[in-house]
């Protein structure tokens, strides 16, 4: 009975994922641990260990705790574009527009908090609203004009950079001499996400709020509405299939526009969330924010999971900060960003390296 059991586990998809991220998890530490050795052999151990172990490289509880919670905070918006991701992927659309429907809802919720001094919550609808727009626009780009998501998507998030460049280049929401967006704490404290007592278990982290708890929760939802559903099943159908979806009845472009709109409202969710906590301001840039492109390694290494999506946010998050820790006497500040970068590169793995495990247990 316990072997039967056992064999049950090994061959379900959930256990292939779970195993193949964990494989390309150290994988990429692996490679990171070569190149610090390569650049400075005696720190490396020590480097790696400092990666690893982020928040828990200080010494006074206190410091924990708080750093712990920054660390939660700053997984949120990766969570989120990771489920976004993998919302779109789900239903047969690859979603590569996260970072551009991220962008916008950046310009618009900053916009509303600084400019309009609106209240938290109506500055998340707007965000949420103005990414749903940016997905729906490239879902009316697939439905009705056949082309191809992924031109559509990497085409509007240049646009949105541009048009949210612009629209922060005034005044009222930006110190203009150090091209950077005026904080919400000072300008506009209402539209400040609350914390509901939630910074207290963090010693005072202002920066843990009510978007940790929504992160979960919104995972939940999205694994309901895709597993549960009457609505969630005609848009997987439609992804596999869309000629066979309208045969039976589906309303094929209605269901790709969904797809997207709603992608695009997690994007802006993702954005809102984070920019609100006042954890970082928006500065002018020429690159679309890395945070969309991560989420789609997130989304992999999750194994295409909304609750793995949650495990593999933090991690990278997780890393990602405890490489700012290294000591910058033996390695340039820079390294630090390329060995989270090797990791999320290798986490791209994850269906690679499943597909082998799949292939061993047929053989």
């Amino acid at each position: 009975m316990r072997e039967t059991a056992l064999n049950k586990i090994r061959s379900s998809e959930s256990f292939k994922s779970i195993i193949s991220a964990i494989i390309c998890a150290l994988a990429g530490i692996v490679l990171g641990f070569i190149i610090l050795c390569i650049i400075n052999a005696p720190n490396a151990p020590k480097a790696m260990s400092t990666i690893l172990k982020n928040f828990l490289y200080f010494r006074k509880p206190a410091q924990k705790l708080y750093y712990f919670g920054s660390t939660l905070a700053k997984s949120v918006p990766l969570i989120l574009c990771g489920l976004s991701v993998l919302f779109a992927y789900k239903t047969g659309l690859f979603n590569i527009g996260v970072g551009g429907q991220y962008c916008i809802a950046i310009g618009v919720s900053l916009w509303s908090a600084l400019a309009w001094n609106l209240p938290w919550w109506v500055c998340v609808i707007l965000a949420c609203l103005a990414g749903a727009l940016w997905g729906a626009l490239a879902g009316c780009l697939k439905a009705f004009f056949n082309i191809n998501e992924v031109i559509a998507c990497i085409m509007l998030n240049w646009i949105s950079l541009y048009i949210v460049n612009m629209l922060m280049q005034n005044e009222r929401v930006m110190n203009l001499s150090l091209s950077e967006s005026l904080s919400v704490r000072k300008v506009s404290p209402a539209s400040l996400i609350p914390t509901l007592g939630l910074n207290k278990l963090f010693h005072n982290n202002e920066y843990v709020t009510i978007a940790v708890p929504l992160t979960i929760i919104v995972a939940i939802l999205i694994l309901v509405l895709l597993n549960k559903t009457t609505f969630g099943y005609e848009l997987k159908a439609t992804g596999f299939n869309k000629n066979a979806a309208k045969y039976a009845g589906m309303k094929d472009k209605t269901n790709i526009i969904a797809t997207m709109a709603l992608a695009g409202l997690l994007a802006g969710l993702a954005a809102s969330l984070y920019y609100l906590t006042d954890i970082q301001q928006w500065k002018t840039s020429s690159s679309v924010p890395a945070m969309g492109f991560n989420g789609i390694a997130v989304a992999f290494l999750g194994g295409l999971h909304p609750i793995g999506v949650i495990v593999a946010g933090y991690f990278i998050e997780h890393i990602t900060l405890g490489g700012s820790f290294i000591d910058m006497k033996y390695y340039n500040p820079q390294i630090a960003d390329l060995i989270s970068s090797i990791i999320i590169y290798a986490c791209g793995f994850v269906l690679f390296f499943k597909d082998i495990l799949s292939r061993k247990e047929a053989k």
